[in-house]
């Protein structure tokens, strides 16, 4: 074990940690030796460090943001959905099988499921709400909200 990871142990998250995390979530693409440069580390340090973030399952992957309307995806919706309970599993596997739906939270308040789904057009957005997701076994009602415009905010972590 290096002196590092003895100095921190394996169940803490420090500034140095943090610092880092903070500089992948901006841009996972980062190299070690640029990341280093940015918060003065040591690159080998820096490497040993996002070794164990990833062992630790504190850093998942490292991904591409894809600009969804370059492709044409012009439209984002959120539809609040109510389900018959009895049914949910097989209601969450069909909603996950439609290749428009970004994502499925399961949530409390006034909806059981809150859906994100993305189409090239409103026309299509009817499509896959009425002719797709509305007519999905179990689907009790859904409501439908257009995303007008989105603010893009990048986490911030706190180690309190």
């Amino acid at each position: 074990m290096s002196c590092i990871e003895e100095g921190v142990g394996m169940g803490k998250i420090d500034n140095i940690d943090m610092r880092i995390l903070a500089e992948l979530v901006k841009d996972a693409n980062l190299s070690i030796p640029k990341l280093s440069k940015k918060i003065n580390l040591n690159p080998s340090v820096v490497y040993s460090r996002i070794k164990r973030l990833l062992k630790r399952g504190i850093i998942k992957n490292f991904t591409v943001t894809v600009n969804e309307e370059a492709l044409g995806y012009l439209v984002t919706a959120v539809i609040g959905v109510d389900i018959d309970s009895r049914l949910r599993y097989k209601i969450l596997d069909d909603l996950s099988d439609l290749p428009e739906v970004k994502e499925i939270s399961e949530v409390t308040g006034r909806f059981d499921l809150i859906v994100s789904v993305r189409a090239k057009s409103l026309d299509e957005l009817h499509k896959i709400v009425s002719e797709k997701i509305g007519k999905i076994n179990g689907i009790l009602h859904t409501e439908t909200f257009i995303e007008m415009r989105k603010r893009l905010k990048e986490p911030v972590y706190n180690l309190s």
